[in-house]
């Protein structure tokens, strides 16, 4: 297949959706955006960022390329559409595709895998992970990570790969946030999802939305785009499913600005799922640590040049 290099415009980026609203993280700062015919607006600023607070948020101070990691277990025909579709909206942009497997990666997604690297050659990262789980996975991506800003997704179309343009799109307006994707935004749905496990993830997100003090809508959703520099200065602990919630927690206590986008979940059709709903239980556990903790707990050695130096500004409280 032959893959065109596409400039894609502000407009065409946000006008994918029906009137996406965007939110802000930050505490002391709320905004909403609408974006109506390709122009945003600021419709309710509750007061204007200090300077303390706009230092926070200046650690990448342009958008240049992207790192997507994506870890692979029993995806073939997914994975190849994921790729195919990223590259064909977003190619001018993507620095390196990270693909993780590890021991337990079927041979047909090895074979998938192959393919792919003969058509894409050193755009095509292969990485073998050493940290178990997939937690560990992104984690070693992180560090791999040659790109200004990185993507963490699936390989099993449940994080839908068009929304890639639309994360990158945001980001270069706003290089030094994290944009996270959510499905209970305007705009953003589930299918296939299961009555009890929608309620109880609404549940979950109210409930730490409130103890964490932040508008976010959702917080578990394992889709979005990091400045590199904020991912590789904070300890991450978990190795299975919640680092996905960890990489957005920690973020809020140490007062990263966080802008959601809507996206659409759809039910693998490939594969299975490896995160029971038992499991998710675990969340709990790095929810409440994560709130009570230390803030310099969260943070790696600052003497490393590549880190960044975050103000201890708790947004949460």
């Amino acid at each position: 297949m032959n893959f065109q290099i596409q400039s894609k415009a502000l407009t065409l980026a946000i006008l994918q959706h029906n009137d996406p609203i965007i939110y802000y993280s930050s505490i002391s700062r709320y905004r909403q955006y609408n974006v109506s015919g390709g122009v945003i607006y600021n419709s309710n600023s509750l007061q204007q960022p200090d300077e303390k607070e706009d230092r926070l948020n200046s650690l990448t101070p342009v958008f240049q390329s992207v790192s997507i990691i994506l870890p692979v277990m029993d995806e073939t025909i997914s994975l190849t559409k994921t790729v195919e579709i990223i590259l064909q909206e977003s190619i001018a942009d993507i620095e390196e595709l990270i693909i993780v497997v590890c021991d337990r990666t079927s041979d047909g997604s090895m074979a998938a895998i192959a393919s792919l690297k003969e058509r894409l050659g050193e755009l095509l990262v292969l990485h073998h992970q050493k940290l178990p789980f997939v937690g560990g996975a992104i984690r070693e991506g992180f560090d791999l990570a040659r790109g200004s800003h990185v993507i963490m997704m699936a390989s099993d179309l449940e994080t839908d790969p068009v929304a890639v343009a639309n994360l990158i799109g945001e980001s270069k307006r706003h290089p030094s946030a994290i944009i996270a994707t959510s499905r209970w935004l305007k705009g953003g749905n589930f299918t296939g999802y299961g009555r009890v496990k929608l309620i109880a993830n609404w549940l979950f997100q109210r409930f730490f939305s409130i103890l964490y003090h932040t508008r976010l809508t959702d917080m578990t959703f394992a889709y979005r785009l990091f400045p590199t520099r904020v991912l590789r200065s904070i300890k991450w602990e978990e190795l299975k499913h919640p680092l996905f919630f960890e990489t957005v927690i920690k973020p809020i206590r140490l007062g990263v600005e966080i802008i959601e986008i809507p996206t659409t979940w759809k039910a693998r059709t490939e594969g299975q799922s490896h995160n029971s709903f038992l499991r998710n239980l675990a969340y709990f556990k790095i929810g409440f640590r994560v709130r009570f903790a230390p803030l310099s707990s969260m943070l790696i050695n600052q003497s490393d040049g590549n880190a960044v130096s975050f103000k201890h500004t708790d947004k949460s409280k």
